[in-house]
């Protein structure tokens, strides 16, 4: 009975023991299904990237404020540059803005204009300008003194720079309908200097009534 007795715990102990390592294999599969299942969720969630955001523009068309470009140019005076620049191209030189408090030492105030554009080089050694203002009613006159005495500091410059003498003699000053506009252009003169002083002015007044022809296009749409 003894031997019969210790027969039956030695079987159920080992069948016990076989079930529980059922149960852990059970376990052990069932946890690596979902470790596996988690491992693939998350490189399909890898692999789907989100798209990249686009930027969104800051003017869209048809937007008041898309009509103003950069630097606070109006777009009419950035219609009249465009217009130079495409006539002119490369004899173009002027790339640095003006404020209209370049010109206030010369008797530019606020209450003379309502627009302003103008521009020049950034090496001094260049004189090449483009100024355009329009004025407010019943001050196209100040405006144009105005011009006229800048104009007249740069003639009594010109010494500082011979090379520029005769882009300064060519410069002028225009008046179209409520703007004032002041030319001083010539670019690269060199070529025309071989030929005497004369073909350096002739040069720059054809550039200036190149561009005066192009603002005026522009005014008069």
């Amino acid at each position: 009975m003894k031997k019969l007795a210790v027969f039956f715990m030695t079987a159920t102990l080992i069948l016990g023991l076989a079930g529980c390592g059922n149960r852990n294999e059970g376990n052990d599969g069932s946890q690596t299904g979902d470790n596996q299942e988690s491992s693939v969720t998350d490189t399909a969630t890898e692999s789907i990237s989100e798209p990249e955001s686009q930027p969104e523009p800051d003017q869209q068309p048809g937007d008041e404020s898309s009509q103003m470009p950069e630097d606070g140019i109006s777009e009419q005076m950035s219609a009249i540059r465009q217009a130079v620049v495409d006539v002119l191209g490369d004899n173009y030189w002027p790339d640095t803005q003006i404020p209209p408090e370049y010109l206030e030492s010369y008797g530019l105030t606020s209450d003379m204009y309502a627009d302003f554009w103008g521009e020049m080089p950034m090496i001094s050694a260049n004189v090449d300008t483009l100024i355009v203002i329009q004025a407010n009613e019943g001050q196209i006159d100040a405006v144009e003194e105005v011009l006229n005495s800048y104009r007249d500091t740069q003639v009594n410059n010109t010494m500082q720079y011979p090379k520029n003498v005769g882009i300064v003699q060519a410069s002028r000053i225009e008046v179209v309908g409520d703007y004032a506009c002041f030319v001083q252009l010539g670019a690269d003169t060199m070529e025309a200097m071989e030929a005497g002083d004369e073909a350096v002015i002739s040069h720059c007044q054809q550039l200036n009534e190149t561009a005066l022809e192009a603002i005026e296009r522009v005014i008069q749409q």
